[in-house]
């Protein structure tokens, strides 16, 4: 499908063309919290401010730091941490420590619950979780930004055409976040939530489902919502799915196992494509062991 790949672009949709959207894409400003007024995705002096990309008919949320958006992230997550009214505050980017002081990463935002006297009472750990993309999404990119005017409507198209890469997102990222970093918060008896999009949520397979009474790990599946009257995406929650920390991991982490006949018959072909074609055996055969 050839589109204009891009939905935004420093906050903004490519076709926005407002004074606001003109200084954000001027100055690399970055609209959604982070850690400086400017965007430093990638690179802090070339940042590629690419927010979320289409997918199709749908978009795909691809930076982590636009999911920071009012901070709605924060306060669902402090709703299933925390009871109404216990007072608390953010904090980013946490260094988690294992057994032996070493890293198991960082916490992208920590939930701390304190008390009138300013002292930590609990705490919950927020993983936010982007899409990563295949293809080359910086030519795209670096296209549109030479004139933004010009080419807010372009059709782009190529071999190595950007899409959001699920798998990759689940298995090689989000899965070994939660092996390290929630296995040790898990043990520690603490609450997680999980910050997705929903059509990354929807690649998941089925995750068994528990009372939010019962649960150490919520996913929070936002959608990006468009707003006709600012010409600008919404993050809103499309829904939160309560789970027991263990199953879920465990739902994630081991595939399903097909029939075993069939990977015996594949066997079978690659055994005979390689006899017939005359290829010695790649190691030692058990009669070769037996004659040394």
């Amino acid at each position: 499908m050839t589109q204009h790949t891009l939905t935004e672009v420093f906050g903004f949709p490519t076709n926005n063309l407002s004074p606001e959207a003109n200084r954000h894409r001027a100055k690399r400003l970055c609209p959604y919290n982070n850690k400086v007024p400017n965007c430093t995705k990638d690179k802090a002096k070339d940042p590629l401010g690419v927010c979320s990309i289409y997918d199709d008919s749908s978009i795909a949320i691809t930076c982590p730091i636009r999911f920071r958006q009012d901070w709605l992230i924060a306060d669902d997550a402090a709703a299933f941490f925390f009871d109404k009214n216990i007072a608390w505050t953010s904090l980013t980017e946490v260094r988690l420590p294992d057994k032996h002081g070493r890293s198991a990463g960082n916490v992208d935002v920590v939930l701390v619950a304190y008390n009138e006297q300013g002292r930590v009472i609990d705490f919950g750990a927020l993983e936010v979780q982007a899409v990563y993309i295949s293809g080359n999404i910086r030519n795209a990119f670096e296209y549109y930004m030479k004139d933004p005017q010009k080419w807010h409507s372009m059709k782009w198209e190529g071999p190595c055409y950007p899409r959001p890469d699920y798998l990759s997102s689940s298995r090689k990222r989000l899965a070994p976040q939660l092996i390290y970093k929630g296995g040790i918060l898990n043990k520690w008896g603490k609450k997680i939530a999980v910050a997705v999009d929903k059509n990354f949520f929807a690649t998941l397979p089925e995750l068994p489902q528990t009372q939010p009474d019962k649960a150490d790990l919520v996913w929070l599946v936002y959608d990006l919502v468009f707003d006709q009257s600012t010409n600008r995406y919404n993050l809103t929650k499309h829904q939160a799915v309560f789970t027991a920390f263990l199953p879920a991991l465990e739902t994630i982490t081991i595939a399903e196992a097909g029939p075993l006949e069939g990977f015996i018959e594949h066997l079978q072909q690659k055994l005979d494509e390689k006899l017939e074609n005359g290829y010695p055996p790649d190691a030692p055969t058990l009669t070769e062991f037996v004659e040394q």
